[in-house]
């Protein structure tokens, strides 16, 4: 699978190639696979509630052991990767996970729905550890931010189609049968990458070593020691772990009074998703014209607004914030996994590793609390809780990254 080349042979796929365009529409596919199994227990969760009479912040656990998994296995994944290549480990998770996301519906308990949420996580920490590194290998570097953008649009998709299917059919008949037809529609995904994923060429083996400057020890110590790229990975620790939190604790909200919306209903919110589609494509365009941190910015503020105008009590406006929330969170994420990559100067599998590994532990740690912050002062606290954490983000970026982009 790999190609043992020298590094800098390979000059990578060019932008509207054939080659491109099979890279990309193979991590389209790894992407729904993937993030449709995370996140189609967030559509059903009211549902899951209601049925096991568990409380929204213990219900939560259902996504959060999932994504702690993930964040969990990112690094063992990224070190394999070093040593396989990045295609052949993309192939390996993805299949295990999907696998795992057949049998989770089946089980008998929480605590064993809980326990094989977090082992189906790790197995799907191998796409997100090392797509970025694999892009960065494969594309022209000219074209990484497109790429990176494009790569973020089609994880939004998976997401989406998750949560938007399990939701409908979990209403009808179950959140165990809207689930199962999630990792059914997930594995179909996963065979198109497998057969469609042209083979590696700019990869080159490295040898696995703990320590060392070379060892994977040194290479995270490196790219801890930058602090450009620790607050690129606060970013997504930050946010994805504000976005989790709107998005598992809005149903509860909406089915609530004064609303008292169905859970098949509050499933079309998801559908904001596609203005993450939206977004993070047209960020990487813009931030290659304009400056990542200044795109960065900018996306924080849209996201902080968007949030806010949930605050108002009328069903559009919520809409409206949510689209607008949603598109500015993937914008950020976009330009914040795809700049980390090309930042970093040793260890690329790792520094996106690591920024994974803050995304998820974000989304597991503070997608979780902000059901303790609902639980005791409503939607209001909850807004309060995320806006928080994007201010902080913003703050972060403004004051500490400030040097000009690298590429």
């Amino acid at each position: 699978m790999a190609d043992r080349s020298p590094p800098g042979a390979w000059p990578g796929h060019d932008l509207g190639s054939r080659g491109y365009r099979r890279v990309l529409l193979a991590l389209l596919c790894a992407g729904v696979a993937t993030f449709a199994q995370l996140y189609s227990v967030q559509g059903v969760l009211p549902l899951l509630a209601a049925e096991l009479r568990i409380d929204a912040a213990r219900a939560s656990l259902g996504v959060s052991a999932a994504t702690l998994g993930l964040a969990v296995g990112v690094l063992p994944w990224s070190v394999v990767s070093d040593r396989w290549g990045r295609l052949r480990t993309m192939v390996v998770a993805v299949v295990a996970a999907t696998a795992l996301g057949l049998v989770m519906p089946f089980t008998p308990t929480f605590e064993s729905f809980v326990a094989l949420r977090f082992v189906e996580g790790v197995a799907l920490g191998g796409i997100p550890a090392v797509a970025m590194a694999y892009l960065a290998e494969e594309l022209n570097p000219r074209h990484a931010a497109v790429a990176a953008g494009t790569y973020v649009a089609g994880t939004s998709l998976g997401g989406l189609s998750g949560r938007i299917v399990a939701a409908p059919v979990g209403d009808v008949l179950g959140w165990r049968t809207g689930t199962i037809t999630v990792s059914v529609l997930a594995a179909v995904a996963a065979v198109v990458f497998v057969l469609i994923a042209p083979r590696q060429r700019g990869f080159v083996r490295q040898t696995v070593r703990l320590t060392g400057r070379s060892g994977l020890i040194g290479r995270l110590g490196a790219n801890l020691a930058d602090p450009g790229l620790v607050v690129l990975y606060l970013q997504g620790f930050l946010l994805m772990g504000g976005f989790v939190a709107v998005y598992n604790y809005l149903g509860f909200h909406l089915g609530g009074e004064p609303f008292g919306v169905s859970q098949t209903v509050v499933s079309l919110l998801f559908l904001a998703y596609l203005s993450g589609t939206w977004s993070s494509g047209t960020a990487g365009r813009v931030a290659a014209a304009r400056g990542r941190r200044t795109v960065l910015v900018a996306s924080g503020l849209v996201m902080l607004a968007g949030l806010l105008a949930t605050l108002v009590p009328w069903l559009p406006a919520i809409v409206g914030g949510l689209l607008l929330f949603t598109a500015g969170f993937f914008a950020a994420h976009a330009v914040a996994s795809g700049w980390v990559p090309v930042r970093s100067r040793t260890g690329r599998a790792q520094a996106s590793s690591l920024y994974t590994l803050f995304y998820y532990g974000g989304s597991s740690v503070l997608g979780t609390a902000g059901g303790f912050f609902y639980t005791a002062t409503g939607w209001t606290g909850a807004v309060g809780f995320v806006a928080g954490l994007v201010v902080l983000a913003v703050l972060l970026v403004v004051v500490v990254l400030r040097e000009p982009d690298r590429a």
